[in-house]
This record gives C-alpha cells, structure tokens and sequence, in this order.
C-alpha cells in the first residue's frame, strides 16, 4: 500500500474520531436554551441600544425570561412591546406605560449668552468641559459641539442655527445615548405628556447668572411660589421642576422674568395629577 493512500486512510480514520468526538461533547455541553427568550427577543427592536439596562435585545430578553427584568424595560419598543412581551410571559402586570423622550434644559444659544473666549479644540462636548471648557460664559449651558446629536442613533436631534440641539419627539425612543453623552447633565429624559420645562441647569448666583446669560434662572423664586401643586423648589440657586406632581397648568411659565421656563406648544394643558 503506497504511502499516499496510507496517508489518506489515516486523515479519513482521524476525522471520523474527532466529528463523533464534536458530536457527543455538543450533547454533552449542550446548554438549554428557555424558549420564551427566542421568542422575546423575537419582539424586541434588536437596536441593542442599552437603554434597558442590559447589554442588547439578546440579554434583555434572558433578563424578561428569568424574572429579572421588567416588561415595559424597553423604551424603544414602547407600549405595543411591552404588550408583546406580557403577552409571551403570561402576564399582566397592569402597568402603564408613560413614553419618554429627551428634553434639552438649556436656552442660552448663541444670540442668549455670551461669550468667553474662542474654542479651537477637538468638536466633543466631553474634551471641551474637562479642558478648554468650551467658550461660553455660562460654565453650566450647552457647549454646543453636537456630542449628544452624533449619538443619537435614530436621528432624533439636530443643531439649530442658535447652536442647540433639538428634539425631534416623534424620532425619540428615550434610548438615553444623549443623556450619557452630555458632560454637563443639560439633557434629560420626561414623560411625552409634559410640557413645561425649566431650561437652564446654572447653579451660578443670580447676578451672575445675568451677566452670562439672557434666559437663564436667577432664583427669583416667583414659580415656585406661583405652583398651585408644589411642583417646583428652588435648591442650590436653581427651580426644578418635579414632573410627578406638575400638572401643566403653566402658571409658572407666565410669572418667570427671564423665559427661562418653557411652554411646549400640542402639549395638554391640563394632566391630572398623579396619585401615590
């Protein structure tokens, strides 16, 4: 027998040893596998945006599966996930499901504030804060280098010509890419529902604040006493608003002297108030 065919046989003999090999070490490691997270993961977005709190679609749905998250986790998927996922688990949880969507809490644009000195840096918010600190007056606004926007993974926000960012609510999934993005915490998540927001986040004295910015809050204090539910206090040279009690009655957008507080414009006018 020539050595070639030796050789042949023998590679042929070590084959078949190692795939029955393979076989009984794939039964015997086997790992299996819940159906509900196929089927889970089936309704997901399959983003893997994070928001959740989990590494993507595949873990969340591991998570949903074992009890250890949430049906309505999902702030991309909204209420018609969430339906979906009670609805492979057996459950119903009877909870509502409040969509969320980014709100930017700065006013102070090119034509509002001032203006410090001319950043020549690299184009990221989080560089310009820990160094130049960008070139506004206000060491508390938008930096304005588009960090939060280049994030956004559905096209939800742009720049406007004031050097802002704006939120285009129907994109919005309330993944949060853009709230972890901003180095300053101007932008944050609240129910679609609400449409009074208190734009600026400076905890600078309220003469100081006037000489940076135009539309800033001076800590007058006029809103909160004008709030008939208690929904805002002033802390730390700042009102914020409390949106679980705010009712959207727009009493404190009237009384406020330097605009800073905002009236959305499609938004109800009256919420009940939430109770508990």
């Amino acid at each position: 027998m020539s050595n070639t065919l030796i050789s042949l046989l023998s590679m042929g003999i070590l084959g078949a040893i190692f795939a029955i090999g393979l076989v009984i070490a794939s039964k015997k490691f086997a790992v299996d596998v819940d159906p509900k997270v196929n089927a889970l993961e089936g309704v997901l977005p399959g983003v893997n945006c994070g928001a959740c709190g989990f590494a993507g679609c595949r873990s969340f749905a591991e998570g949903l599966a074992e009890g250890k998250a949430s049906p309505n986790g999902c702030p991309v998927g909204g209420i018609d996930v969430a339906k979906a996922v009670e609805e492979i688990l057996g459950i119903d949880t009877g909870n509502a499901f409040s969509r969320k969507v980014a709100q930017v809490l700065c006013k102070g644009g090119h034509a509002e504030a001032t203006q410090r000195a001319d950043y020549n840096g690299p184009m990221d918010c989080r560089i310009a804060n820990i160094t130049q600190g960008g070139d506004k007056g206000c060491t508390y606004g938008c930096l304005g280098l588009a960090t939060c926007v280049e994030r956004c993974p559905f096209d939800a926000m742009a720049m406007n010509e004031n050097g802002l960012p704006i939120v285009f609510e129907d994109k919005c999934t309330g993944c949060g890419k853009c709230v972890a993005a901003c180095p300053r915490d101007i932008i944050v998540l609240a129910g679609e529902e609400y449409g009074v927001h208190i734009r600026c986040r400076s905890l600078a004295l309220g003469k100081e604040v006037r000489k940076v910015c135009q539309v800033g809050c001076i800590a007058c204090r006029r809103c909160e006493k004008e709030c008939p539910v208690d929904a805002i206090a002033v802390e730390k040279n700042l009102a914020e608003i409390d949106y679980d009690k705010c009712i959207v009655c727009r009493k404190c957008v009237a009384v406020c002297p330097t605009n800073s507080i905002e009236s959305q414009d499609g938004k109800p006018i009256v919420k009940k108030k939430k109770m508990g």
